[in-house]
């Protein structure tokens, strides 16, 4: 009851400061923004000794390297945090934009304009740099927010969420704003997504655990993210040693990611050359590899892949791998097993490029290029609250426009009806 009482308490206080929120000015946003960027950077060594607390806790509980890498800050991911504030700063304010307008025959004059959601809740997990992108982007687009991140990250999340509230209170955003939830008890989460009457979305970041449960139990509205199986096609007519490096980029750079591939698709009709070669490049970066029957006819070493690994998100050095017949059937492969999330042709066939395309059911769906592009920073958006992988209300990185909702405003003289 007192945690339900607490919670309650924080999310009445982050509603109210909402309506004060979306009346600021983009000065006053951006003044807030900057000092907590510098607020980050002056109290690294904190930052960094609660950082280093989950780090052993997660070394302790056998966390994959893969996941204590997306936990680990260090000067230069903190200077990056902080880099991202002012980079949401300089970003133009979508609050108040224009969205149509029309005169209607009566003479009513109506307006869209963009305004704020309200009071944004994000359930996360281990990534305690979300803490400060959400809190970013939810400043600068107006909306208060509410943050319940996960246990492996409790202590660098505090610190973090703690240190920019202050920051922004000070520089003049309403206190109440800036909400983290400071208990790693699950039932809380369960109760964040029935507070309808205070949160007007809930966006869960993390795996598909999560995201299924938030989807499944929330009565407030979701934005569903995250959730990455990724695909990679290379087609007949690849380039072999792009595909090789777009391959190793999106599989290796960043194994725990949503945007990295999960499983490889391979034309038949280069099958036996390509896989020996892709095969052994990814042995060189330790990729545990799993294959359909034709693979392992190819490359006898590797292991089966079993039904469960097309729609496994791995979050780890490990890729299956599939032959089939033609474009047609890779595109049906990637549309019963993907996420919806990013997907990629690797070919110069421009017709199979365009049909890919077309028909592949994703977010992002790209031709000769890595699936690791897929993220808010390198989109232009800045840094982004998630990726959606729904088609309503947003679809893909999520950047400021997609933290706002219309409002109409229609000026009259007098017209009844």
């Amino acid at each position: 009851m007192e945690m339900m009482a607490a919670l309650n308490k924080q999310a009445a206080a982050a509603d109210d400061a909402s309506h004060k929120l979306a009346a600021l000015s983009t000065r006053e946003k951006n003044n807030a923004l900057s000092a907590m960027a510098d607020c980050l950077e002056h109290r690294q060594k904190l930052i960094l000794t609660e950082n280093q607390l989950d780090l052993s806790a997660g070394r302790n509980e056998n966390l994959s390297p893969a996941l204590l890498d997306r936990l680990m800050l260090n000067e230069e991911r903190l200077h990056q945090i902080a880099d991202g504030l002012r980079q949401i700063a300089a970003l133009p304010d979508p609050i108040g934009g224009g969205i149509m307008e029309m005169r209607r025959p009566n003479g009513l004059d109506i307006r869209a304009v963009r305004v704020p959601l309200g009071v944004v809740g994000v359930i996360y997990e281990a990534r305690p740099n979300v803490t400060a992108d959400v809190i970013g982007l939810c400043i600068k687009s107006g909306n208060a927010i509410i943050l319940r991140g996960g246990s492996e990250a409790i202590n660098s999340n505090r610190i973090i969420s703690s240190m920019l509230a202050l920051a922004a209170y000070q520089a003049g955003i309403p206190e109440g704003a800036i909400q983290f939830i400071d208990s790693t008890d699950r039932s809380i989460v369960n109760q964040m997504l029935h507070l309808r009457e205070h949160i007007d979305v809930i966006i869960p970041r993390g795996g598909n655990d999560l995201i299924n449960y938030v989807v499944k139990n929330s009565t407030v509205p979701v934005i569903e993210t995250g959730a990455g199986i990724c695909h990679a096609f290379v087609d007949e007519d690849a380039d072999f040693n792009m595909a090789q490096n777009i391959i190793i980029n999106a599989k290796t750079s960043r194994p725990a990611v949503c945007n990295t591939i999960e499983t490889l698709l391979v034309h038949k009709n280069i099958a036996d050359k390509f896989i020996p070669i892709i095969a052994g490049k990814l042995a060189e970066y330790k990729v545990e590899l799993r294959g359909c029957p034709r693979t392992q006819a190819i490359y006898p070493g590797m292991t089966a892949a079993s039904q469960e690994d097309w729609s496994t998100e791995y979050h780890d050095l490990i890729l299956s791998i599939k032959v089939v017949d033609n474009v047609d059937a890779a595109i049906e492969h990637i549309n019963k097993y993907n996420t919806g999330h990013s997907e990629v042709i690797i070919t110069n066939n421009y017709n199979n490029a365009r049909l890919f395309q077309k028909a592949v059911d994703a977010a992002a769906v790209y031709v000769n290029a890595s699936t690791r592009f897929t993220d808010g920073f390198e989109f232009g958006f800045g840094a982004e609250i998630g990726i959606s992988t729904q088609k309503l209300h947003a679809r893909g990185p999520m950047g400021l426009n997609a933290l706002t909702t219309m409002k109409y405003l229609i000026d009259g003289n007098g017209q009844i009806r």
